[in-house]
Parts: C-alpha cells; structure tokens; sequence
C-alpha cells in the first residue's frame, strides 16, 4: 500500500513497517482448513485420535506446516472454541442487544433458543468439555465463553431492571438490585442454568419443548420482581 504523498520524501522512499505482518491468503485458507479438520475430529467423538498429526492429515496439510499455525493440539482446541462462537453466543448476543423491551427481548431469546442445536455443534461442546476437564487452558477458554453467554442473560434482566426504575421514576439506591427489585444477575444466571439444564435433557432424548418451558419461566421471573408479588 503506497504512502501518501505528504508522508513520502521521494518516488524511491519505501513505506515503514509497523507491527506483525498480516498473514497471506493462502496461509488464512491453510488455517481455516487446519480449524475445519480439527472441528471433524472433535465432533466425531474420538479424542484418541485427536493429534496433531491427524488432523494435519485429514486437512491435507503437511505436519510441519500444522505446527507452523498452532503450537500443539491445544492450540487447535482452543481455535476451535473461537470458531464456534459465531454459532451460539453472537446470536444471542446480538438478540439481546438489539432495540426493543425486555418482553421483545425475551421472545427473540426463547425462539433463539427453541430452534434445536445441530448435531455437529452439540457433539463438539461435548467434545470440548472433555478436554476442558484435562486442559487447563481449554477449561478458562470455554469458561470464558460460557461466562460471555450467560451475560447475555444478565443483560436481559438488567433491561427489566431498567424498566421497573423507569416506572417508578426513582433513583437507583447504589444497590444490585436496584429499586425496582430486579437482580439482574440472580435472574440471568438462573435462566442460564436452566437453559443448560434443557439442553441436557434433549441430548440424552428426553422430549422436552425447550421454547414453552423457557417462556414460563421467563415470564414467571419477571412477574416476580413486581412489588407485592
């Protein structure tokens, strides 16, 4: 990229350096293939298999150019937690985030939510948390990840909150809970839980309709935090 003519002495002035160069295309694309291998793998449910080595193979790159791009296979466990967010936390990130009232909010959630999670994406969670429970540095990532997704339920509750002080038209009293009664994050963390919950139930088959059950206890939530309830 040329400089600009006030920052160039001179035709032959060559532009500085600055920082780590960006990778090249083609070692984005040999990256992106070692991520997508290692994805395979994992979902595939055979951690024995799960080397560097394999996956180098299985992406059709040779061993040392894996280790070029990811120091171990932890590294590639980790690259993956970060592949996947796009998959389950950026929705409900960005259902959370997006204008409109805790009750608007809340159903763009709960139908996020009620649409059932791939199998390939329920394997490689069930994937990562092995990992996590022998890895250290897998289990703060995935912690990590976990604690970005159930703030968004924190923030979901911190709207109500908003709410309920707006409707009173008080001031906040310096406390969590503020004066509309609303704890944002005993109520986040609780629907968190229970979504977790659900979700367990549905791998192991159990017929649950996840998107009712999350609606009542949504709903029953937030009724519960106005006085006299």
């Amino acid at each position: 990229m040329a400089a600009s003519a006030q920052d160039s002495p001179g035709p032959s002035a060559t532009p500085a350096r600055t920082g780590r160069p960006r990778p090249s295309a083609k070692g984005e694309q040999t990256r992106a293939r070692l991520i997508a291998a290692a994805r395979a793998l994992l979902a595939g449910g055979l951690a024995e298999r799960f080397t560097t080595r394999n996956v180098a193979a299985l992406s059709g790159v040779s061993h040392g150019m894996c280790h070029y791009h990811f120091q171990d296979r932890t590294d590639l466990v980790l690259a993956v937690v970060t592949d996947i967010r796009p998959e389950w936390i950026l929705p409900l990130e960005e259902a959370v985030s997006a204008p409109g009232s805790f009750a608007e909010r809340a159903d763009r959630v709960v139908e996020l939510l009620s649409r059932p999670e791939g199998a390939e994406l329920s394997h490689l969670h069930s994937a990562l948390h092995w990992h996590a429970l022998n890895d250290e540095r897998v289990r703060e990532s995935l912690e990590a990840e976990y604690r970005r997704w159930r703030g968004c339920f924190v923030t979901l509750f911190q709207v109500l909150a908003d709410e309920r002080d707006d409707e009173r038209d008080d001031e906040r009293d310096g406390s969590r809970a503020g004066a509309g009664g609303v704890d944002p994050l005993a109520l986040g963390e609780a629907v968190a839980a229970a979504v977790d919950g659900l979700a367990a139930a549905e791998s192991l088959g159990s017929e649950v309709d996840s998107g009712p059950v999350l609606h009542t206890l949504i709903r029953t939530l937030a009724a519960g935090t106005r006085p006299g309830a």
